[in-house]
Parts: structure tokens; sequence; C-alpha cells
């Protein structure tokens, strides 16, 4: 009985952290030039939960200038000096213990 109730309370307690979890939906534009602003679309996005956002190519990480953030929209400047390329946008989440967290959201830089 003890194992059974310690594993729905696991369950419970993962849930709940994934509903916090930022989450990133959409890009748009999706194909953008260096330098141009975009705004990217998703869930939990606040201040509280997300520090810093990126550009990634799983190699190289660019970090972008975020210009105005709320829960459910980040509007970012691409820096001008980015390479051309297709990027998964990456967000660091915020608070005492941060994490890199890749999302399926895709910006071509040309």
């Amino acid at each position: 009985m003890n194992l059974i109730r310690t594993a729905v309370l696991a369950v419970l307690a993962l849930s709940l952290w994934a509903q916090n979890m930022p989450r990133l939906l959409s890009v748009e534009p999706a194909d953008c030039k260096a330098g141009a602003e975009a705004v990217v679309k998703g869930e939990n996005l606040t201040k509280a939960a997300v520090a810093e956002l990126y550009l990634t190519d799983g190699k190289n990480d660019v970090k972008v200038v975020i210009v105005t953030q709320a829960a459910d929209n980040i509007k970012f400047k691409i820096p001008a000096d980015c390479k051309a390329g297709r990027f998964s946008l990456m967000l660091m989440t915020a608070g005492a213990d941060p994490k890199l967290i890749e999302q399926p959201v895709k910006v071509n830089v040309q």
C-alpha cells in the first residue's frame, strides 16, 4: 500500500512541476534577418519562469535580447552578428536551479 501511495504522490508532483514549466509553441516570423525582432508564443513565459532565451544549432548557442516578456509571449531581437542558419529556440529557466531547455520551435535566420 505504501508503494502505491508513493507512486501516486510522485506522479502528482511531476504533473504539478510540468504544468509550471515554460513551453514555447510557435515563433513569428519564422524567417528573420539578423538584427530583426520576432515573437515566440507559448505558456508560462513570465520573467519568474524564463530568465534567458537562446538560438541554438545544437553546437553553438546565441543569446538573444529579450525586448518584452509576458505570460504567453516573448518579443526578442536576433543579434545583428548572428550567422545565417536554422535554429531551435532554447530557454533558461529562472530560479535557484536554472535549466536550459531546447524547444521544438525553429527560426530561420537569413
